[in-house]
């Protein structure tokens, strides 16, 4: 290392004259950061990676950006290219703030290749292009002619080749193929060179020089390779935060007595460390610093100095001054009007963006059938396993009327003459097998009931051995009965009601099955069939089956449950793939808004749910013939609803997690919560007044109670019970992408 920090202390030290800052003096640099400050983490703990830098970036130059991993690089360029909100400070890119009217940045103006690769590696490098060029406003043959150039430029496999099935380096090649494709103002490049071959990356770097040379063209480069920033116009020196110096290669190593820029680099932080910075009555005393010196002190207590110090910018660098401290008067934007704010949907950008959805649906044509399949399939499972009565429920019976003339009710059954006096139990048992259950027969009451505690049946019968002469004698003497009659007229039932949906329907079945049995008598004998009827009389009901179905209840609120939730997937995982793949945040620095990738999705993901919901309602109703009175066009456009309303709701959670794990535990947790307090699978008059005012306020309470009027009913849009449905859901729909189209405007890091 050329001279010592104590020899470089004894340097004169030049008087800078401070200059007042201005916004047009800004304006002029292609990048002017001023007193920047970014943090993360919470306000008690914070963690500082940008501490009031300084930057400035002049029209057609290079500028090398050089730095550790970690001292903020990254941070700055996303801050420059408007994704991520300083803390403090302020940014002028090409003549503007980034994210004001007319600025545009983000947009065009700017090409930027992130750090990560950010493509998507389904697409082949010519579909990466056109989708790129499209953004950018280039026509298809634009984007062709230029294709042609870049794949020989950067040495580049066939046009043809998936993304995918490159190399790491190619595909950092087909990244900066992107990012320069349509000649921007200002070429933002993050490690464009790692892994790169020398010879190309020597003509990259030629290539830089020449487009730079007319002055309308900026390049920012950040890499680890110090040394090939020597061709760089201007360079910048960063370490924790903060810029070390800022001039021309040539200057730094003349300037610190230094034969590379890495013995430069070396010297700032070492003297950074050392903490020997002086400060003066205006500004801070710069040690080891030769007249045209642009280093900033480098102890940490001090305000870092630009390396063009401020906006005082000359070439001959004659002219050096500071940074002003006095803050700059607010600029007048002008209003915008109405018609401008609804012009939030460009015409190139949707073209790109749909294409882009559909071609990834076409490369993976196997995971959209199984989307498009799978309500169909949860449905077809929902028809055949839930609502219908449980077969081979079995009984413990003790016939204690089977005598030496019977042995079996089967003997009884091939034996019956109609006679009304003999075997009434086993007339009984065969009006109740009617009804599908099955029959243990037992020899006493102690085996019939253990049989049912140890779980092998579901109830046990016990008929008296003088049952039907008991139950005759009932009859005809009315009140005069004994009591000995009466308990020997009696059938004893002894339930498991562990399970109360099977315990309630063997005991509706043992109750219908006497009906019968009592209807079967009074045919056998002179009693009229009426008088043996219970005196209630349950008339046709005004809606539903006499027997109501479980699966005509619950079938409404599962229809849309499944269109719901798995919309909620299915956008929720398009766009959390696009974000962790990095292509959302790189299409967002080109110009795209936020709303532009919702309503894209919104196309791309309508055109699947509708199939869905033709699939899920032809399986329903056509094929396994559930109740359906209202109209199916009525019915269709609810489901349709109800599918953009998960879509939206999968916007939300795309939106507000950071990755597929927080989302998927965000959709989880909003299943169950829905499924249960929405009257989907028990009715909202049986739950706790509380969660009754809560389930009206949920996206598919409303919807259910109306799809289910429709459907059991037929009611029609005149009804409020339908009409409700239909205004909540538009209202959910419209909740939720104000909250997604919010979150993405202002969710900037």
């Amino acid at each position: 290392m050329a001279g010592t920090v104590e020899e470089m202390t004894e340097l004169p030290r030049k008087v800078l004259h401070p200059q007042q800052s201005t916004i047009w003096t800004r304006k002029q640099h292609a990048v002017c950061v001023r007193r920047a400050v970014k943090r993360y983490g919470t306000k008690k703990c914070p963690t500082t990676i940008l501490n009031d830098l300084n930057m400035t970036v002049p029209r057609g130059k290079i500028y090398g950006l050089l730095g550790a991993s970690g001292c903020g690089k990254t941070t700055l360029l996303s801050c420059i290219v408007g994704r991520r909100r300083l803390n403090a400070g302020e940014i002028w890119v090409l003549g503007g703030k980034p994210g004001s009217r007319g600025s545009g940045v983000p947009g065009p103006r700017i090409g930027y290749m992130p750090q990560e690769i950010a493509l998507y590696g389904e697409f082949s490098i010519k579909e990466t292009l056109v989708y790129f060029g499209w953004i950018s406003g280039m026509t298809t043959s634009e984007v062709k002619q230029k294709l042609e150039f870049l794949l020989k430029f950067l040495m580049l496999p066939p046009a043809s080749r998936l993304v995918k099935n490159l190399s790491g380096g190619q595909q950092r090649r087909v990244s900066f193929a992107a990012a320069m494709l349509h000649d921007p103002e200002l070429l933002i490049l993050d490690e464009p060179t790692v892994g790169v071959d020398p010879v190309l990356r020597q003509s990259i770097w030629d290539h830089l020089v020449e487009i730079t040379k007319d002055g309308s063209r900026t390049v920012i480069i950040t890499t680890h390779y110090i040394e090939e920033t020597r061709q760089a116009g201007m360079v910048g020196l960063m370490r924790g935060g903060r810029f070390l110096a800022e001039d021309s290669p040539e200057n730094l190593m003349q300037q610190y007595n230094s034969e590379t820029l890495e013995d430069v680099f070396l010297k700032l932080s070492v003297m950074q460390n050392m903490n020997k910075r002086r400060r003066s009555g205006f500004m801070q005393e710069l040690i080891g610093v030769k007249e045209e010196t642009t280093s900033e002190g480098p102890g940490d207590d001090c305000s870092e100095i630009s390396g063009e110090f401020g906006d005082a910018i000359q070439d001959d660098k004659s002219v050096i001054g500071v940074v002003a401290t006095e803050p700059l008067p607010p600029e007048v934007e002008p209003e915008t009007t109405f018609c401008e704010h609804m012009k939030f949907l460009q015409k190139n950008h949707m073209k790109a963006l749909i294409w882009k959805n559909f071609l990834w649906m076409w490369r993976n044509v196997g995971v959209m059938a199984f989307i498009v399949g799978l309500p169909v399939i949860e449905m077809i499972i929902f028809c055949l396993s839930i609502g219908h009565d449980p077969q081979g429920l079995k009984f413990a019976i003790v016939n204690n009327e089977l005598n030496k003339n019977f042995t079996s009710c089967q003997e009884f059954y091939q034996a019956d003459t109609g006679s009304p006096n003999e075997q009434l139990a086993c007339l009984y048992l065969k009006h109740l097998k009617n009804r599908n259950v099955e029959f243990i027969d037992m020899l006493n009451e102690t085996e019939a009931e253990e049989e049912v505690r140890r779980g092998h049946a579901w109830g046990s019968l016990q008929f008296p051995s003088n049952f039907s002469e008991s139950l005759w004698e009932r009859v005809e003497l009315g009140n005069s009965a004994t009591n000995s009659i009466l308990d020997f007229s009696n059938i004893k039932v002894v339930m498991d009601m562990s399970n109360q949906q099977i315990g309630q329907l063997l005991n509706r079945d043992i109750f219908l099955a006497f009906v019968e049995f009592a209807k079967d008598i009074a045919n056998r004998s002179d009693l009229m069939e009426k008088a043996a009827l219970p005196p209630i009389r349950i008339n046709e009901p005004v809606y539903g089956d006499k027997i109501p179905n479980f699966t005509d209840f619950a079938a409404p609120g599962v229809i849309l449950t499944v269109i719901f939730f798995l919309s909620v997937a299915s956008t929720s995982g398009a766009i959390l793939m696009e974000r962790n793949e990095g292509l959302l945040e790189r299409s967002l620095v080109l110009g795209i808004t936020g709303p532009e990738i919702l309503f894209s999705h919104v196309i791309t993901q309508f055109l699947i749910m509708v199939g869905q919901a033709f699939l899920v309602l032809i399986f329903t109703f056509a094929i396994f013939a559930l109740t359906m009175r209202g109209n199916i066009i009525t019915v269709l456009i609810l489901v349709i609803l109800t599918g953009v309303c998960g879509m939206a709701f999968g916007f939300v959670v795309s939106c507000s997690c950071e990755n597929e794990r927080n989302a998927t535990y965000m959709a989880l947790g909003s299943f169950l919560p829905i499924v249960m307090l929405c009257g989907i699978i028990w009715p909202i008059e049986g739950m706790h007044s509380s969660l009754q005012f809560i389930s009206m306020f949920l996206p598919l309470t409303k919807s259910t109670e109306s799809l289910r009027s429709m459907l059991q009913r037929g009611w029609d849009f005149s009804r409020p019970s339908v009409y409700y449905g239909f205004i909540s859901t538009a209202g959910w729909i419209g909740l939720f992408m104000s909250i997604s189209i919010l979150t993405l405007k202002f969710k900037k890091g």
